[in-house]
């Protein structure tokens, strides 16, 4: 979190991770070509500047497929979650290097002519654009939209655009990469491997759709089975059941689902044990949905797995000067069982904490 904005926020783990990923960019490319001039050679030899754009595309390729696994694999496997911190530096980087795949190929394709390279590139010399056949299909158009959605998402990761565009309308701008994604399958499928005879592209790209699809399936099944597990809330005012205190670990949370009656929508509560007391909030982080009860109180705050945002568990707000609000949930403790009042308060709504006694020791 910060009160004010800044370029970039580096600290040292950020400065790290991006020297980290720039080096291994850098590796990626050499590889590539070194491989790519051992593997095609005599008269299959290629190019340094087709084995170059090659690279950068392949290279943004793998980037994208990381990017879009780390959220489904931090919903799995709650280790994974500090990805998540710098998931949008790999983006930017991500961005610039599909960028300089787009431009060396369209000066490589389009500028021996006399006309602009750009538009040589995504149309036919003849002016006529090519969309009634898979081998003559103009997969260029498929990448230069792509293209388009990666730029629109890397020049508003900031979050300067985030404070200004609201939490919801970003995350659905962001959404989109889903689509850039599906472009650049088609742009791969359509392209290079109707002309090409390596198996290298097609293993890629079936890795790729493979290991996305895969891991968004189960982690979807993982929610939808939790929220098929709702407690059900009964019609009339009520305390549920939440689980005993010697389940949950100190500074940690248990998640319950709740469901009213209806239609309405299951919704999940946080409910922390810290400082030998309980405490109950909306399990929904404010700034872009995180799950709080996969992170932990860090000096006497919940802090989001995902980005840091923090909030007092007393009251579900984020320590001056920031602004952020949750809603919060009345909590008793009957024995060593938690009770929660399934009602939410307001965002924001201090709720005294409720105290339980620790366990005696054990004697021997």
């Amino acid at each position: 979190m910060s009160a004010s904005y800044r370029l970039v926020q580096w600290n040292r783990h950020k400065r790290l991770y991006d020297l980290t990923m720039v080096s291994g960019v850098a590796l990626y490319l050499l590889a590539f070509i070194a491989v790519g001039k051992l593997a095609w050679r005599g008269r299959h030899a290629i190019s340094d500047e087709i084995l170059l754009i090659r690279a950068l595309a392949t290279c943004a390729l793998v980037m994208l497929t990381i990017i879009l696994c780390i959220g489904p694999l931090a919903r799995l496997w709650p280790r994974a979650a500090p990805l998540l911190y710098n998931r949008r530096h790999l983006g930017v980087c991500m961005f610039l290097v599909a960028l300089a795949h787009a431009a060396l190929a369209t000066l490589y394709y389009g500028a021996f002519g006399g006309r602009n390279p750009i538009v040589a590139t995504l149309v036919e010399s003849g002016g006529v654009t090519s969309f009634a056949s898979i081998s003559g299909f103009r997969f260029e158009v498929l990448g230069f939209l792509a293209l388009l959605i990666l730029f629109l998402m890397a020049a508003t990761s900031h979050d300067f655009w985030l404070a200004n565009l609201s939490p919801r309308i970003w995350k659905s701008l962001h959404m989109l990469v889903y689509a850039a994604y599906a472009l650049i399958i088609m742009h791969v499928a359509l392209g290079i491997l109707q002309s090409e005879r390596s198996l290298l592209y097609p293993i890629l790209l079936a890795i790729s759709i493979s290991l996305v699809s895969s891991l968004h399936l189960i982690a979807g099944r993982r929610e939808l089975a939790r929220d098929r597990a709702a407690i059900p809330i009964p019609p009339a005012p009520a305390w549920i059941d939440a689980g005993a205190v010697d389940d949950i670990p100190d500074n940690r949370a248990a998640s319950i689902c709740i469901k009213r009656a209806g239609n309405s929508p299951p919704a999940r509560v946080a409910v922390f044990r810290h400082n030998g007391s309980i405490s109950a909030v909306s399990d929904t982080c404010a700034h872009q949905g995180g799950p709080l009860s996969e992170g932990k109180v860090i000096d006497g705050c919940i802090t989001c797995p995902w980005h840091g945002y923090q909030y007092l568990p007393a009251s579900g707000q984020s320590p001056p000067p920031f602004t952020e609000r949750i809603p919060t949930y009345q909590v008793r403790i009957e024995g060593r069982r938690i009770l929660i009042n399934p009602d939410p308060l307001p965002p924001g709504t201090p709720v005294p904490p409720a105290r339980f006694e620790p366990l005696e020791p054990a004697h021997a």
